[in-house]
């Protein structure tokens, strides 16, 4: 016997799902799993996991928006085509596109998932063909680091002074990683200059 299976999720524990809860149960839900304070970009959330755990071939996943379940395009392409695999459907109620109970709602989908594989596909060969040409050019890729070379040398005046990483990390209003990295380039160069100094 299928079953209609809600999943609901809200971004913080102060919101309150209870109208999406309300809405899945409305379409025929017969069990709506929630999600409290948890981001769509985290694909372990606890409810969630218990939600695709609980389906079985022939049910359908019930959601508000697509958001819900995945924090981006490709994710949730991924998602859909890995319940399709296991014979689940999945319907949006506010997007009517989505719902591959229905013929048109999956050809619909197909399409939407080649043009998202190809968009995927299109973003990773440009950027390393602009890594490729950024080596050749002898740059490396990547972001600039924050620590530039005025806080890398107040970085090294604190931590002399016997400050813990995090707190010069405050200081400096950066990341202690980034203060972490940054002193663990600055080392060598110090044990560089103390031994041509004592030559």
């Amino acid at each position: 016997m299928s079953n209609m299976i809600g999943y609901a999720r809200v971004s913080t524990r102060e919101q309150n799902p209870a109208a999406q809860e309300a809405e899945l149960r409305a379409a025929g839900a017969v069990r709506v799993f929630v999600d409290h304070g948890e981001s769509s970009r985290v694909a372990e959330r606890p409810e969630w996991v218990a939600c695709l755990d609980y389906l079985r071939s022939g049910d359908t996943l019930v959601v508000r928006r697509l958001d819900r379940i995945a924090g981006s395009e490709v994710m949730a392409i991924q998602t859909i085509s890995e319940l399709h695999d296991r014979g689940i459907n999945i319907k949006s109620l506010t997007e009517p596109d989505i719902d591959t109970t229905t013929p048109m709602g999956r050809a619909l989908f197909g399409i939407v998932a080649v043009f998202a594989q190809l968009r995927v596909d299109t973003i990773r060969e440009n950027t390393k063909r602009g890594l490729d040409h950024a080596r050749a050019q002898g740059r490396v890729g990547g972001r600039p680091s924050v620590m530039t070379p005025e806080r890398t040398a107040q970085a090294l005046k604190m931590r002399a002074q016997g400050l813990s990483i995090q707190r010069i990390a405050d200081v400096l209003g950066v990341g202690s990683s980034s203060v972490s990295r940054a002193l663990d380039r600055a080392a060598p160069a110090l044990v560089d200059q103390s031994t041509n100094g004592g030559a």
